[in-house]
Parts: C-alpha cells; structure tokens; sequence
C-alpha cells in the first residue's frame, strides 16, 4: 500500500474508513470466487479473460481462507512505514505504472520523496500487477539498476506457420446463456482445440480469451488443423473463424512474435464466421497438396506495408 494504508490529513491519498470496510467485506463475502478477485481494477487488462479470474479465485483459495485474508487486511489498514523511510541508506529503485488503478501513482512519489537518493521510475500502463502487461519495460529498468546496461536479447528466428482462430460472436452467445453456462463451454472447447492440436502435431503458443495461436511446421496439416477446429466447434454449437499465414517469426522463449505473426492475425480478423482464410504465401507453398482455395481478392492488413491477397482455404 505504499508508505501507508490509511487516509489521514497529511496522507490524502490513502483509502478513507469506507474504502476499506467496503474492501473487507468484500474479501469476506466472495474470496476465492472470480469476481471477489478484483482483476478489474489490480490487472484490467486481463479483465476480459474468464480464464484469468477463474485462475485468480483459484490461487487465493489455496492461499488463505476468506477469514485470514480479512484478517491480513485488517493488519494492512494499520501500515505507516514513513518515519523509518529516511534511514534507508540501500540503493532503491521505485516502479509504478502511471494509471494503476489499484494503488494511485502518488503513493510511489510519496515513497521515493521519503528514501534518500531512491530512484522513481514511472512506467506506461494500467495494471498493479507487475506480470501483466509490459512486463518487458519493467524488467528493462530493473536490470539497468542492478547491473548498469540493458542486455539486448537475440531472438531465434523460424520459418513456421500460424494459425489463429477465435470464436465467433462470443460476446452475444456469453450474454444469451450467461456467466456459468459460457465457461462451462469455453472450457469444452479449449479442451477440443487442444485434442486437434495434438493430432495435427501443432504447438500452441498461447490463447487470450476464447482465442488459440498455434504454430506449426508444414502449411497444409495446419490448413486441415484450422478445419478439425471448425467442425469440433459446430459440435459444441459454436462456430469459428480461422487465419493462417507462413513467415519467420521471432521465437522468444516458448512464444513466437513478429511480423509473420501479425499478419496472422490481421487475416483471422478478416475472416468471415465458419471460414478458414489464408494468405496467398500459405496457398502458393501447398501447391499440389490436393487442397482447394477460392480467392477473396486484395486487401489492406492494419499496421502491414502492401495489399495482400487473401484466399478461402475449402476444407471438408
């Protein structure tokens, strides 16, 4: 909570008496549900995911009961640390994020105002929580403190295929059956897509929503790949859209990035509901693969230099 907790007239930027009753109430009623989180407010950027609050809930579950996590709340309120802050003589560094909407930007200035010689550095973003979002710039600055250089990291490239798909009209089909029915079937059809996954030898790379990246290393298995997802999806009563696009990408850990990738995207966003659409490098490198295409004409990819040619890829 910064260098206090509490409201006082000299710390105007601490919670009043009525934030933090309202805080543990709260904490004492829906602890360890997805909407006792407070995702939207400590990590809004991840405030669309289900899957996120869903992993939140559980994580707070197996780290205290409802009653011990007030109770440490309650401890929290008592925090005053400013009298202790000018004996500080350790180098420090400060990270806040400017909109942080869990702890205000001030409580950070406050705390550096406080310790001698510390170093406040303020960071784009909204999210508390310092693995949401650009960790990246965070993990830059830290380093720069404790060893005095950026190390610039070399990324591996590869020549893989992407496939992008999301579900169609989700919002509309979450709001008709509402919160618990959606999970439930969101949940049936990750388990679907990563099943086709596995036995089209694709690697996911990470989902965001109800959406899946995956990768893979031969065009064509991941033309039919996109296919087995639509038809696992008309099972499940959804339906789906498909993007695929073959470049280098950047291979960062286990994740891939770059201009290859964006294409991707930018094509599944062009794609229509139930419709695997694929650029013309995907169609071109399956020549005489026995798959056929129907041509969807010239278009202009967002943020991507040139008009690209796009096709339907026809996959029973």
């Amino acid at each position: 909570m910064g260098t206090r907790a509490c409201w006082a007239p000299d710390y105007p930027v601490g919670w009043d008496d009525e934030q933090w009753q309202r805080l543990v109430e709260n904490t004492e009623r829906d602890w360890g549900t997805p909407q006792g989180t407070g995702i939207e407010i400590s990590a809004p950027s991840l405030a669309r995911d289900p899957s996120a609050a869903e992993r939140a809930a559980s994580y707070f579950r197996s780290a205290a009961s409802p009653g011990a996590a007030a109770a440490i709340l309650k401890m929290n309120r008592e925090i005053d640390v400013r009298h202790v802050l000018p004996a500080i003589r350790a180098p420090t560094l400060i990270l806040h994020r400017i909109g942080d909407r869990w702890l205000e930007i001030e409580h950070a200035r406050r705390l550096a105002q406080g310790i001698p010689g510390a170093q406040l550095v303020e960071l784009p973003g909204i999210d508390h929580l310092f693995w949401v979002g650009d960790a990246g710039l965070l993990l830059d600055q830290a380093e720069q403190f404790l060893t005095g250089k950026h190390h610039v990291q070399e990324c591996d490239r590869v020549l893989a295929t992407v496939l992008f798909s999301d579900i169609a009209g989700s919002t509309e089909q979450a709001v008709a059956i509402g919160d618990r029915l959606w999970r439930e079937l969101l949940t049936a059809f990750r388990a679907k897509v990563r099943e086709t996954l596995r036995n089209f030898n694709g690697r996911e790379i990470n989902t965001a929503g109800d959406g899946f990246l995956a990768a893979f290393d031969g065009p064509a298995r991941a033309i039919r790949c996109a296919g087995a997802i639509r038809e696992a999806a008309h099972s499940l009563g959804l339906e789906v859209r498909c993007g695929l696009h073959t470049g280098e990408c950047e291979l960062v850990g286990e994740d891939l990035a770059g201009i290859a990738v964006h294409i991707g995207a930018r094509v599944t966003a062009l794609a229509a509901h139930g419709e695997v659409l694929v650029s013309q490098t995907v169609r071109d490198l399956v020549a005489g693969s026995g798959l056929t295409f129907a041509e969807r004409g010239m278009h202009t990819l967002k943020g991507v230099p040139s008009e690209w040619r796009l096709f339907q890829a026809i996959v029973d």
